[in-house]
């Protein structure tokens, strides 16, 4: 059975750190496009990084660009997200999503590619 499972999320101050990590069972992680999003109280899900099918391509949102990374651990057959230099909108619960369709870069940040889904880790940055 097909499964991800976050973790790292917690409570952290602003310009603190946090590294999430995304493991997968049933399935190897490196065939796959990989995507991690968040979700804020009131607010539609939001694309925040992926790795795409296209050569392995990563893909920022604007807010997160040069503070967040996200790399692969193909030993380990996890995902991970640093983030760096939080900041209170940062607050969300978040999730990582694959698919084993391929996904350009330009698309793999849409939730609505993604058919698998981790149970989400709630991020919060307050002072």
């Amino acid at each position: 059975q097909l499964q991800l499972v976050e973790s790292g999320g917690g409570l952290v101050q602003p310009g603190g750190s946090l590294r999430l990590s995304c493991a997968a069972s049933g399935f190897t992680l490196d065939y796959y496009a990989i995507g991690w999003f968040r979700q804020a109280p009131g607010k539609e899900r939001e694309g925040v990084s992926c790795l795409s099918t296209d050569g392995g391509n990563t893909n920022y949102a604007g807010s997160v660009k040069g503070r967040f990374t996200i790399s692969r651990d193909n030993a380990k057959n996890t995902v991970y997200l640093q983030m760096n230099s939080l900041k209170p909108e940062d607050t969300a619960i978040y999730f990582c999503a694959a698919e084993d369709r391929a996904l350009l870069t330009r698309t793999c940040t849409l939730s609505r590619n993604y058919d698998y889904w981790g149970q989400g880790t709630q991020v919060t940055v307050v002072s």
